[in-house]
Formats: structure tokens, C-alpha cells, sequence
């Protein structure tokens, strides 16, 4: 049987009239109003929008940390949505990464530690982890800080153990929450460069909230969110791109 080559893929994510309300009567509070949202896999997505515009609570919904009220959210054409607690637990720790603002590093764990934590929690060989761990720390650019502490790393060098965690399970999907909210220019810069770098060499799907213009000029698409639905989505026709350069931990 041969495929339809008229008929569209399944997107990698799809939302479909997705609200979200929390409270009732006079404290009732509608997050998001029936947003449509489609993401194919090899994106790289920047989600802008004012406080309490949505953009959180959506980024929520895609993974899996919250529902929706209303609506359907479909993973690679499976229904998100009617999955139990338990069934989307395990499509996070598939199919989903998690990179945040403040870093979220274990203080007297050890930079490989850190990173192998998702797979300890998986249930995987104390060997398997730690190859996979110093592959990831690798791909970062931490190649020779495994035993390094977080207060023994720079902020960005921490930024850098965050995200060798969140791709060590080898994700679809990388969700990235205001990923350079707590550095300098240069360190901010250096991290989109990285996010960059695994979005186009490994072909991970990167969805970025941010505040910051010059950070999401690095997405090749723009979603704005504004009082619960989605204002503007367009794509980024200049993306930032910049030149190969030493990393933080090559330059020490």
C-alpha cells in the first residue's frame, strides 16, 4: 500500500481548541480562549506574549504538566488528552525535555549525576547512564566537568548541565521556559547558539518561551500570545545565526 502523497502528514503536535480555565464563578479565570496551534518536528518556535497572556499555561499543557478544559491535544496523532496521569508521565519522560530559567541543578550532585537523573528515574543500567550522560555533557560543550558542583559552575556552564539533562533521554521535543532569563549577553547568546545547534544538527524539535526579542530571533517561527489566544504566528524570515565560536568551557 503505497501512501497518499496528497494527503497532509500528522504533525508532530497539534492543538485543537485547547481553553484552559481555573476557578469558578466570580473567580473564574479563562488562561486560554480555543487556541490552535500545529508544530511539525524540526521546528524551532519562540512563544512571546505579556504576563498572562497564555504563553505559560500553554507551554504547560504541551508538556503534559497540566490539561486542558476544553479541546484536543494530539502528540504524533495520538489524543494527549485522554491519556490517564500516569500515561502522560510516561510520554514526558519519552518524548519530552525540560529546560528552565533557574537552572533546577541538585546543589552537592555532581554535574554527571545531574545529567543521569532522568535515566535513574527511567530505570536504566548505572553503565548505560553514565555513557549517555558524558555524551550529552559532550554534545554541550562540558566535555572534562562532569565532577564538577553546580556552585563550582558559571551561570551559563549550569545552563549547559541543564540542557545536557533535558536531551540525554534523546527527546522529540525540547521545552524551553525563559532558558537564558538568568544570564549576561554573552552567556544568553552562547545558550541560543546551543539550542540552535540541536534543533539543526540533531533534528530536535525546540519550543522556547521568552520575553526577550533578540532570543527569539533565533527561532525560524514566531507564535504571540495575547489574553489567551494566539495573536500572531508567522515565520522568521531572518533568523539569527551566528558564527561557529570557542564555548564558555573551551575558553576557560
Amino acid at each position: 500500500m503505497t501512501a497518499d502523497p496528497a494527503r497532509p502528514a500528522v504533525p508532530l503536535i497539534q492543538l485543537q481548541g485547547i481553553s484552559r480555565r481555573y476557578g469558578s464563578g466570580a473567580s473564574e479565570l479563562l488562561a486560554l480562549k480555543g487556541i490552535d496551534l500545529r508544530i511539525e518536528a524540526g521546528e524551532f518556535v519562540a512563544i512571546m506574549g505579556p504576563s498572562g497572556s497564555g504563553k505559560s499555561t500553554a507551554m504547560n499543557i504541551l508538556g503534559c504538566l497540566d490539561t486542558p478544559s476544553a479541546g484536543q491535544y494530539l502528540f504524533r496523532g495520538a489524543h494527549v488528552e485522554a491519556l490517564s496521569r500516569d500515561q502522560r508521565a510516561r510520554l514526558r519522560r519519552r518524548y519530552l525535555g525540560f529546560v528552565f530559567q533557574g537552572f533546577n541543578l541538585l546543589a552537592r550532585t555532581s554535574a554527571l549525576e545531574n545529567v543521569e537523573l532522568p535515566l535513574l528515574y527511567r530505570g536504566d543500567a548505572a553503565a548505560a547512564r553514565r555513557t549517555a550522560a558524558l555524551r550529552a555533557l559532550q554534545s554541550v560543550g562540558l566535555g572534562g566537568w562532569e565532577r564538577h558542583t553546580p556552585a563550582e559552575l558559571s551561570g551559563g556552564q549550569q545552563q549547559r548541565v541543564a540542557i545536557a539533562r533535558a536531551i540525554v533521554t534523546e527527546p522529540a521535543v525540547l521545552l524551553a521556559d525563559e532558558p537564558t532569563g538568568n544570564l549576561d549577553s554573552q552567556r544568553s547568546h552562547e545558550i541560543m547558539a546551543l539550542l540552535l545547534a540541536l534543533n539543526r544538527e540533531q533534528g530536535i524539535t525546540v519550543l522556547m518561551v521568552t520575553h526577550e526579542p533578540d532570543m527569539a530571533a533565533y527561532a525560524r517561527r514566531m507564535v504571540q500570545f495575547l489574553d489567551g489566544r494566539i495573536a500572531n504566528d508567522a515565520a522568521n524570515l531572518t533568523p539569527t545565526v551566528l558564527p561557529q565560536a570557542k564555548t564558555e568551557a573551551e575558553a576557560a
